[in-house]
């Protein structure tokens, strides 16, 4: 029997991830993260979109809630409001929660509302053909940009520091160690937390940008991954494949 078990739904398994994908590992965490917190396990709610992160739903064992596409923000504060008790948190994509959910992401930033939003930044549209996403790289290829996607890229937390989030980070599955204890500090804060945590689609992205091995494109994570805690997360760089500024970082109000 696996130790984390208890907290997942066995007859949901086989997961759906392709080989490779960076999810489970962040799901891994997440459990692990609010096991050693002691957090009551009836007091928290999860909420999640659609995409692949939003399947985070269906295999955790506590009460959540899969909802439409971008719209589980809106429905995480409503389920706040309703039960001010519950740990509420949002897991999306970086689809779901900065592109057809950005308005709720931005407005819920400013609002404060005491909910943890975690994206999960595989660069691409995964679950529905590879398109470009919010956070594609600049020239990176995507089945709705052949020859490279002409724009830069949002920076997810510089938009959360602007907005006025109170938790930020940043970190990548390939630092699962400290992306678990990043979590448990934003899950111990009843405050506005954003958590964007940086993970290898090597089916989509990797395959139409030359790193369609799984090992590979993880080591390129890892080794482009700079640590830099506490800095204003304005400068918090994320320039694929050059550099990708990781860590918990300054929020509005601190000291420069």
């Amino acid at each position: 029997m696996h130790p984390l078990d208890p907290y997942l739904r066995a007859n949901k398994l086989p997961h759906i991830w392709c080989p490779g994908c960076g999810i489970g590992i962040f799901l891994g965490q997440l459990i692990r993260a609010l096991k050693e917190l002691g957090v009551d396990w009836n007091r928290i709610v999860i909420i999640s979109g659609i995409g692949c992160a939003g399947r985070i739903s269906t295999y955790i064992n506590c009460d959540t809630a899969h909802v439409i596409h971008g719209r589980a923000v809106p429905f995480a504060e409503g389920v706040k409001l309703a039960k001010p008790y519950l740990k509420v948190i949002v897991v999306g994509g970086d689809g779901d929660i900065l592109s057809i959910g950005g308005n709720h992401f931005i407005h819920a930033s400013h609002r404060r509302t005491p909910i943890s939003v975690i994206m999960i930044n595989n660069m691409i549209y995964g679950m529905t053909g590879g398109q470009m996403a919010p956070t594609t790289p600049h020239k990176a290829l995507t089945t709705t940009t052949p020859r490279g996607n002409p724009y830069e890229p949002l920076n997810s937390v510089a938009i959360a520091y602007a907005a006025g989030a109170e938790f930020i980070a940043r970190w990548s599955v390939a630092h699962p160690i400290q992306l678990k204890n990043s979590l448990k500090k934003m899950f111990s804060k009843e405050v506005f937390g954003f958590l964007e945590v940086v993970s290898p689609c090597p089916e989509i992205f990797g395959r139409l940008n030359r790193l369609r091995d799984p090992v590979d494109l993880l080591r390129t994570i890892k080794e482009i991954c700079v640590i830099k805690n506490n800095i204003n997360p304005m400068d918090a760089t994320i320039d694929w494949p050059n550099k990708i500024v990781c860590g918990d970082f300054k929020v509005p109000g601190e000291p420069a």
